[in-house]
């Protein structure tokens, strides 16, 4: 397992940290497959009830390194499907593998979420932030389109008008919003994040998990028609990385760094 991505186990649960605090933990392709790994695993074991994903320092994820966007080839096979995600996007087999889930999943939110460090979140079960957590999904802005189901898990979790104000303008908002909205179920200071949500984790791996399953499916419902979003958005994105204005964005986001 990728060092990035530091596994560890706590009494039925499974926490999963993303360990890249130089780049605010954002997540690269072997972060992804080291992540989709330990997903597929914990899917098969017995023993986890339940995963958490969380951030190393201080920041939960950054999103997707814009590295990989920018050096995105064009002229693949960009049709709906499943098979975009290996081919393409590591980050498409692990959004979908996280909607796929049969099994709690739990976030610690502090620092910065932007891009799939947000939409991860629609596919969790508990969460827990910081007030002073700020949650971007800046898709728009680069000139692409949400993803990870968020184009349908937005407006259904926040309303029409909040969800074009995050989505459209791409807006942040911070804690207090995110618990307001639902995105959150409580909040903590910083360093008392983690802690909160390996609590309820192992508040969950505790109880009957045939029960405990079932009750998720059941409030879930069958994920069909959110892996079909997440398919469909993954083709406009991949139509969308090869765009001039696309081109555009990523090429001054790198210039600015440099300067």
């Amino acid at each position: 397992m990728s060092e990035k991505i530091i596994v560890s186990r706590d009494l039925g649960v499974l926490r999963l940290l993303m360990n890249r605090p130089e780049k605010k933990n954002a997540l690269d392709r072997e972060m992804y497959r080291a992540l989709i790994a330990a997903l597929d695993g914990a899917a098969r074991d017995e023993t986890v009830h339940a995963v958490v994903f969380a951030g190393a320092g201080g920041n939960f994820s950054a999103g997707n390194d814009l590295a990989d966007f920018r050096d995105f080839a064009p002229g693949r096979d960009i049709a709906p499907g499943a098979e975009i995600g290996a081919e393409i996007f590591p980050a498409l087999t692990f959004v979908r593998a996280a909607a796929a889930f049969g099994k709690p999943l739990v976030a610690a939110v502090s620092g910065d979420a932007v891009g799939v460090g947000t939409t991860l979140l629609f596919h969790c079960d508990l969460v827990y932030a910081s007030s002073e957590a700020r949650f971007t999904m800046p898709f728009i802005d680069l000139a692409l389109p949400p993803e990870g189901g968020a184009s349908l898990l937005v407006p259904q979790r926040f309303g029409m008008a909040k969800a074009s104000q995050y989505l459209l303008l791409g807006e942040s908002f911070d804690g207090a919003e995110a618990l307001r909205l639902g995105l959150v179920n409580a909040l903590a200071p910083s360093e008392g994040v983690l802690d909160l949500a390996m609590d309820a984790a192992r508040r969950l791996a505790a109880k009957p998990s045939q029960a405990l399953f079932a009750a998720r499916r059941l409030m879930r419902g069958e994920p069909n028609d959110i892996l079909s979003r997440i398919d469909a958005e993954a083709a406009l994105f991949a139509k969308a990385l090869t765009s001039l204005e696309a081109r555009e964005r990523f090429a001054a986001f790198f210039a600015s760094r440099t300067r």
